[in-house]
């Protein structure tokens, strides 16, 4: 029964309940600062033109309106350093600092609709700063999370109305996450060049390489690995990448267990849930949630959401999964402004599952 209820639970996800509102940061910048970024090179440029035609004298009109940081850019750039560089290096440093306000928005939708634009204007600087590693690191959280908070929650609907529909969606999906994986690895080889293949070698060597600041980069290349295996049972060479994940996300927890208020740990409640023939267990996995609970100290409810989905699924034990599902319902999403939007996510998937409860348990049918 428990296997059987894992293949109805085939499109969960490691990150389903928690990950979508983490793109809340940097990528929702980028329109505002887009547009300054031409703005402000197409300035800075006039100037240098002004500069290098009239001499440095002749400009200085316009070095005093914009004052002393165009003083310093032009000393740069006579210097030899690329302006245009430098002004994209600036505007990507800024979009990768990310920002609270997104976090605290109480509208998914509106964060849905703002996250395609801000992830292909991501990956247009990053096509000029290929090694930026904030910026690698903005467009797996990204891509990750829009695939997970907004794609593959509405597979298993989709299944009962339209299966060519959903399993488009689950290779859009899949292929999203692959995406956002191999951006993460790029990220992590920003400091550990060579790591990707040291990891298709020997996982545990690779990682053992890894420090406390790679850690960020460490869970999200394994959510969105994860996420994608999870989507790809039938993919042999996917299904073989899970001792991958094992070490990164293994190592990650090594490394800083409390990260993110118990993001690792959380991880690990769906990682668990793999089946015991690859290495998980059901036993860890209510021990994970119970970590992932203390360590979110009462601001965030996707665990709850996490585990009714993939651990009271698989063993049909529906009575827990009403019970985790109605706490998860009952939490005020506004007590806790700063992961309100992870909470009203976390919400609008408690309530797509058990309005799907008929399908999900055995008893049901």
């Amino acid at each position: 029964m428990g296997e059987s209820g894992a293949r109805r639970c085939g499109s969960s996800n490691p990150v389903t309940s928690r990950i979508a509102a983490e793109a809340t940061t940097p990528i929702f910048r980028i329109g505002l600062f887009g547009i300054m970024a031409h703005r402000i090179q197409g300035e800075i440029a006039h100037m240098i033109d002004a500069c290098l035609s009239r001499g440095l004298s002749g400009a200085s009109g316009a070095i005093t309106r914009v004052g002393t940081p165009v003083v310093v850019c032009l000393s740069l750039a006579l210097q030899g350093c690329s302006i245009r560089t430098m002004a994209l290096k600036t505007v990507a440093d800024s979009l990768s600092e990310g920002t609270s306000a997104f976090a605290s928005d109480d509208d998914p939708e509106l964060i849905r609709e703002a996250l395609p634009f801000g992830l292909k204007m991501l990956e247009g600087l990053l096509a000029e700063l290929p090694t930026h590693r904030p910026l690698l690191r903005s467009v797996t959280v990204g891509f990750t999370s829009y695939a997970a908070g907004f794609i593959q929650p509405e597979i298993r609907g989709l299944e009962e109305v339209d299966l060519d529909r959903a399993r488009e969606q689950k290779v859009r999906a899949r292929r999203m996450f692959l995406r956002a994986r191999d951006y993460g690895l790029r990220a992590l080889e920003v400091a550990h060049p060579g790591l990707r293949q040291s990891l298709m070698q020997d996982p545990g060597a690779a990682m053992a390489k890894t420090v406390k600041a790679d850690v960020p980069d460490l869970y999200w290349t394994a959510a969105a690995w994860g996420s994608a295996i999870s989507l790809g049972k039938d993919q042999m060479g996917l299904v073989a990448d899970v001792p991958i994940v094992d070490a990164l996300i293994h190592r990650a927890l090594d490394l800083d267990e409390p990260w993110e208020a118990g993001s690792l740990a959380e991880f690990m409640i769906a990682f668990e849930t793999r089946g015991e023939s690859q290495g998980g267990s059901l036993d860890r996995a209510r021990t994970y949630f119970n970590r992932s609970m203390v360590l979110a100290k009462g601001t965030r409810i996707s665990p709850l959401v996490s585990m009714a989905e993939n651990v009271s699924i698989t063993t049909q034990d529906h009575a827990e999964f009403d019970k985790l599902l109605d706490e998860a319902l009952a939490f005020d999403s506004d007590s806790h402004p700063e992961t309100r939007q992870v909470n009203l996510l976390a919400q609008r998937r408690a309530r797509q599952l058990k309005a799907m409860a008929w399908s999900l348990f055995l008893e049901e049918k």
